[in-house]
């Protein structure tokens, strides 16, 4: 990808900031059709050698064949899409559909795998080189406060303060699962790479894109967040786009009943 930008750039071509890098992150906020849209366009654009998923494990990842991806109903029930608790898979497809011969990756972390982190440790669910991405050094006090922070507003305020610090060691886990299969598609195919999640895990602070370029720091790498009706979206994005709000019910109404 660099021969390429350097031959556009004597050009006098502008191929815009995606096409100079190896992973692109690309941010959403999971059930902004909007969000989906521009991420498509991205990837149609960049035609990556893979694309990375929060949203799918490794086995569901080794199911998608471009046959497949080709007939968004079967992919939808292999994909067991109804009972991932994701947005309507119509808003996903057009992502696959952008780049159907693209390898696919699968990031998630089962819930069984997230009880383990929480009851065995980290170790022992990440793997050996759970140091390597940072998974085994505590957070300073400020992050570890403002992460906390977040998972208490996400959940509404219903968890029980103890479990704050459990939610953020997944939420990390996460992160690190996402920085991962990027660098795990990077040597199989080498690249560019495509990374689908949403904003939480894509924040260059501290999120996967941290990560990444903790274990690899000599990739190229470009992130975009995605927020709604202009609001503020923390975390030093590359570059940042907004979007209408979505229409959706108040996340937080069945905790007060």
């Amino acid at each position: 990808m660099r021969w390429l930008t350097a031959i556009a750039l004597g050009l006098g071509l502008n191929l815009g900031p995606a096409w100079a890098q190896d992973v692109i992150v690309l941010g959403e906020v999971h059930d902004n059709p909007a969000h989906h849209t521009e991420q498509a366009a991205r990837v149609e654009a960049l035609k990556p050698a893979a694309l990375v998923f929060e949203m799918l494990d490794t086995a569901q990842a080794a199911r998608v064949t471009p046959d497949l991806v080709s007939q968004p109903r079967a992919m939808a029930e292999a994909l067991e899409w109804a009972d991932s608790g994701w947005p309507d898979f119509s808003m996903y497809h057009p992502i696959f559909a952008a780049a159907p011969e693209a390898a696919v990756h699968g990031a998630a972390l089962p819930r069984a795998a997230a009880r383990k982190v929480l009851s065995e440790g980290v170790e022992d669910v990440f793997g050996p080189d759970a140091a390597r991405y940072g998974l085994t050094e505590p957070l300073g006090p400020k992050e570890q406060a403002a992460r906390e922070a977040l998972q208490d507003a996400a959940h509404c305020g219903a968890l029980p303060e103890e479990m704050l610090p459990q939610m953020v060691m997944i939420q990390r886990v996460r992160d690190a699962m996402l920085a991962r299969a990027a660098l795990d598609a990077m040597a199989a195919t080498g690249g560019p790479v495509a990374v689908i999640t949403g904003n939480g895990h894509a924040r260059k602070d501290w999120g996967m894109p941290a990560l990444l370029m903790r274990v690899a720091p000599e990739l190229d790498l470009h992130v975009l967040g995605q927020t709604e009706d202009a609001r503020p979206l923390i975390g030093g994005f590359d570059e940042v786009l907004s979007a209408p709000a979505a229409p959706r019910d108040d996340p937080c109404a069945a905790f007060r009943q």
